[in-house]
């Protein structure tokens, strides 16, 4: 038989699948995949199902039905004072994933240079290299996730046709400040290069730390996309449903990758997420709140047992030192360890690198989980931890 794609023979099975499955085998508590384990409101659920049954179940209009988009735009204003024509600036794709997707594929050219920060979301690169992009890397490190701005201004060029980011980002928790996403519209700016933000984690924020978008700044209006969804806003990962915000002339090039990919999304979830984004203030306060509290409340854990953690202004995750408890494997290791041992499975850090040099020394756990799930995994990780001491 002929070889299958030579882009994606590269990449094995995600880290997310390989921890679940063994988290399953060892019947663990899957602290690795970054998904909650309640179901989102139940009046965004009811409207879904009675659209369902009201109809129509049939494809509704490529760009997204008029009353999401409409929605999106409201939002959008609503919440970063942008002004947008929701019939020419708003795409709705099948999740973020699938924007990111029709991002790459209808902006990149073989041989295009995209500037993209490590440790980074596991699909961006072959996302980028499907579409012929080659990456450039710019590295950020624990505990704080400091860019480096020497080299990241080392990293644009004449080629460069885009820069992708996450902020809030995932898998670090960094959320990007205004001076940060300054430095990035300078550049992106002066070498003429379009901006993808991903930013599905907008509303899950913690302290007193905001989410700017890129989109906001000066000069970037004409040539930065931003990408939401209602699965991580909603607690509704399943569902896959995503929108893109961006210029009309930007939104008609993504659009023409988006149609050949999954072409629309389901009727009855769009107008669901519709609804669902027309909640007032308290519902995004009470997402922000509860999940601050489950933060904290596994992060004292943490710490209650010896664990150095890193910075977490946002996202579902934190990452924590395994060195801080004289553990000297890998995080490989370590996460093999107390999935099949104690009972708790997490993702190996260095997984979300792609240069050489990565830290190994660090376990990222998702803490969008039921209290008592949470107190749990510290419990098995208190006792085992506490027998091998």
């Amino acid at each position: 038989m002929k070889n299958t794609s030579d882009v994606l023979a590269g990449f094995g099975t995600t880290i997310f699948e390989v921890m679940s499955k063994l988290a399953i085998e060892h019947k663990a508590i899957n602290l690795g995949q970054g998904f909650p384990d309640e179901d989102g409101p139940a009046d965004i659920r009811a409207v879904a199902a009675r659209t369902v049954e009201d109809g129509p179940n049939q494809y509704p209009p490529m760009m997204g039905v008029p009353e999401l988009r409409q929605a999106v735009a409201d939002h959008d204003a609503r919440f970063y004072g942008l002004s947008v024509d929701w019939q020419t600036d708003i795409l709705v794709t099948s999740g973020a994933t699938e924007s990111l997707a029709a991002s790459m594929l209808g902006l990149i050219n073989p041989g295009d240079e995209v500037v993209l920060f490590e440790p980074l979301y596991d699909c961006y690169l072959p996302m980028i290299k499907l579409a012929g992009g080659i990456p450039k890397f710019v590295r950020l490190d624990p505990p704080y996730w400091e860019i480096d701005e020497d080299k990241l201004r080392a990293a644009f060029s004449d080629k460069t046709k885009l820069i992708l980011m996450n902020s809030p980002m995932n898998p670090t928790g960094k959320v990007f400040s205004r001076e940060e996403l300054e430095l990035i519209a300078e550049l992106a700016i002066k070498h003429d290069t379009y901006a993808i933000c991903d930013e599905v984690y907008e509303h899950i924020i913690f302290g007193d730390k905001k989410h700017l978008s890129l989109l906001t700044l000066p000069g970037m209006g004409e040539r930065t996309a931003r990408i939401a969804s209602a699965g991580k806003t909603f607690s509704l990962t399943g569902w896959k449903v995503g929108y893109l915000t961006a210029p009309a002339d930007l939104t008609a090039r993504i659009a023409k990758a988006h149609q050949f990919l999954t072409f629309t999304t389901a009727p009855n979830l769009q107008k669901a997420v519709a609804y669902g984004l027309a909640k007032e203030d308290v519902f995004y306060d009470e997402l922000k709140n509860s999940m601050q509290a489950k933060r904290d409340r596994f992060r004292d854990g943490l710490q209650r047992i010896g664990f150095t953690t890193a910075d977490c202004d946002g996202t579902y995750f934190i990452n924590a030192d395994i060195s801080s408890i004289g553990f000297d494997g890998t995080d490989e290791e370590f996460c093999r360890l107390i999935t099949t041992e104690a009972g708790v499975a997490a993702v190996p850090f260095s997984a979300f690198y792609q240069s050489e040099g990565a830290r190994d020394n660090f376990a990222r756990f998702c803490f969008s989980k039921r209290d008592e799930v949470l107190d749990a995994a510290i419990e098995k990780l208190q006792d085992f931890f506490g027998k091998r001491g």
